[in-house]
């Protein structure tokens, strides 16, 4: 007779990336302590980073892009006076200026450049990424000793504060959107201020719905499956939509969304904003789907649809 196969687990893990791994090594360890093989991260760190980086199990991959995509809030430090290369500190050094030019920047210097980093800006992206150019990742073109000419892309930070000086070491806390480079912060903040910079440490403190104080460590996760209490650190899958309404729709309508049916206003018994996007949750707790509205036609149509294990855990419960 043949085993049963075990129930898949659809879900997200709120981990704590190490210093030195990548976001890979991460997702290598968690698929062997969950065993199953649809497993995927949501947003690389770099191996000098630590911090939230959400990794997503079964049918949960499929929100992948909502984390990715969402909002980050970052804590790092600056080392003033130093360019590397890859604008971190595992780096070569490029540049490094006098001891008497960076013992002459105050905080108020570096406030007053600040500024120019907020908001809605332009971004050169540093060499030493996974951007592609004709096919081939910047990074490898890098270590390749070829440097090309990278267009700046819009970036938006909604929050970028000095909160330490304590020279050459200039603390920062940022918050901001998708595709920001903190190593390119840190270099372009050096530029700025005359004396170069490189970016000494990350932490990832917040990404989407995630944060650092409900992280667990890589070692607690690996305990968690092998004494398989590892419901006490899966978030369902719909904690990814943090910023979506919820809608809760009948019995009828959740056969209409399972087959892939759109329904209107009126039946749904809601009044939708331009462009919306919200989570559908059956009348037990169940989520179901994520439904966009079609202005035009005046009906949610479903955009991704969900059969959902739940082996042993309580069904999500609508925010």
């Amino acid at each position: 007779m043949a085993k049963p196969q075990k129930p898949q687990i659809d879900g997200i893990l709120n981990i704590h990336k190490p210093y030195g791994m990548t976001s890979m090594d991460v997702v290598r360890r968690v698929k062997r302590a969950v065993r199953q093989r649809r497993v995927g991260h949501g947003g690389t760190l770099d191996p000098i980073a630590t911090g939230v980086l959400p990794v997503f199990l079964g049918q949960a991959t499929r929100l992948m892009e909502h984390v990715v995509g969402g909002g980050k809030a970052y804590l790092t430090s600056v080392e003033l006076g130093i360019t590397t290369d890859t604008y971190d500190a595992l780096g070569e050094i490029t540049a490094r200026a006098d001891e008497a030019t960076v013992s002459a920047i105050s905080r108020e210097d570096i406030e007053r450049a600040l500024p120019d980093f907020s908001g809605e800006i332009l971004q050169v992206p540093p060499m030493y990424s996974a951007l592609k150019r004709d096919g081939k990742r910047l990074y490898d073109l890098a270590r390749a000793g070829i440097e090309v000419e990278r267009e700046a892309r819009p970036v938006v930070v909604h929050s970028l504060a000095l909160t330490e000086w304590t020279p050459p070491i200039a603390t920062l806390e940022i918050r901001c959107g998708k595709g920001f480079y903190v190593r390119s912060l840190a270099h372009d903040i050096g530029q700025a201020l005359g004396c170069g910079g490189n970016m000494k440490s990350l932490a990832r403190l917040k990404s989407g719905a995630f944060t650092i104080e409900n992280a667990v460590s890589i070692e607690e996760m690996e305990e968690h499956f092998a004494d398989g209490s590892w419901r006490n650190i899966v978030h369902s899958p719909d904690a990814a939509l943090h910023d979506m309404r919820a809608l809760v729709v009948s019995k009828r309508l959740e056969e209409m969304i399972r087959n892939g049916r759109a329904f209107d206003d009126a039946t749904a018994n809601t009044a939708a904003r331009p462009n919306e996007r919200a989570r559908a949750y059956t009348t037990d707790g169940t989520f179901l789907a994520i439904v966009a509205h079609d202005a035009p036609t005046q009906q949610w149509r479903p955009e991704k649809v969900f059969a959902l294990n739940y082996p042993d855990q309580e069904p999500a419960v609508v925010l």
